[in-house]
């Protein structure tokens, strides 16, 4: 009770601090749709968080005896493209690269809860501006997207950015690194939940690590990923794919890796 007290005094006693909190964006995240509904899709005024730099690139994470290894820089045995066929993206080197216009690639395997890691790295040549640069995206079941962005030095809305719930949440921080360096999100995710009739009994979460940096913390998703809009939930079954989508910039990504959690 006394530490409650002295937190109370110390609020009242340091005049604007709640307000500057706020503005840092303390604390936003955790009032979910609340603090969503602040802000239209793609506000232009939506304000930027700030920039954090993570270090320098690592060396590929080592793996969980527990995952399930969707990715291991040898081929892509484990995915397809929208229509089943065989994926048709680029290998190189240990990696994965899109291939402008063969179409977003998904796992054969359908997934639900489960903790997520995956690296990516954005054409080490820069080419374009705001959304034109190494654009890409993480959907869990096909419908819930962690933005794959160049965005080291590079403006955008702020929900569009790197590390992004595309069109929802900005990262708390701007963690990339540069173009061409090797990036990672780890991402745990649970899925929503609807009852016997479809109706939605809870919404998706999500926590996501940026190159190891908190940049969403358990945060409620208002429904599924879309451009300009903010759908509202539909039923669907407890497990789907993990997509990656091709934007046409040639991102790469390697070392993707799932734990199921259900």
């Amino acid at each position: 009770m006394k530490g409650t007290i002295g937190l109370i005094a110390l609020f009242l006693a340091v005049p604007g601090l709640v307000a500057a909190l706020a503005a840092m964006g303390v604390g936003q995240e955790k009032t979910g749709r609340e603090s969503l509904g602040q802000w239209a899709v793609h506000d232009l005024d939506r304000p930027h968080p700030p920039v954090v730099h993570p270090g320098p690139e690592t060396s590929p994470a080592p793996v969980p005896s527990d995952a399930v290894v969707l990715f291991d820089g040898k081929d892509l045995a484990k995915w397809e493209d929208g229509k089943g066929e065989p994926a048709r993206w680029k290998i190189e080197k240990g990696f994965m690269e899109v291939v402008a216009k063969t179409g977003s690639i998904r796992t054969k395997m359908g997934f639900g809860d489960c903790q997520l890691h995956v690296e990516w790295a954005a054409p080490a040549a820069v080419v374009g501006e705001g959304q034109g640069r190494g654009n890409s995206g993480v959907f869990l079941m096909e419908m819930y997207e962690v933005q794959v962005l160049d965005s080291y030095e590079n403006v955008t809305y702020a929900d569009g950015m790197a590390a992004s719930i595309y069109g929802q949440y900005p990262p708390l921080v701007n963690a990339c690194r540069k173009p061409g360096e090797w990036q990672s999100y780890d991402i745990v995710f649970h899925r929503p939940r609807f009852d016997a009739e479809g109706k939605l009994v809870a919404a998706a979460r999500m926590t996501v690590f940026h190159n190891g940096i908190l940049v969403h913390d358990d945060v409620e998703l208002s429904g599924p990923t879309a451009h300009k809009a903010r759908p509202p939930y539909k039923a669907h079954p407890d497990k789907l794919p993990i997509s990656l989508q091709d934007h046409g910039n040639p991102v790469r990504y390697r070392n993707i890796w799932v734990r199921p959690l259900e």
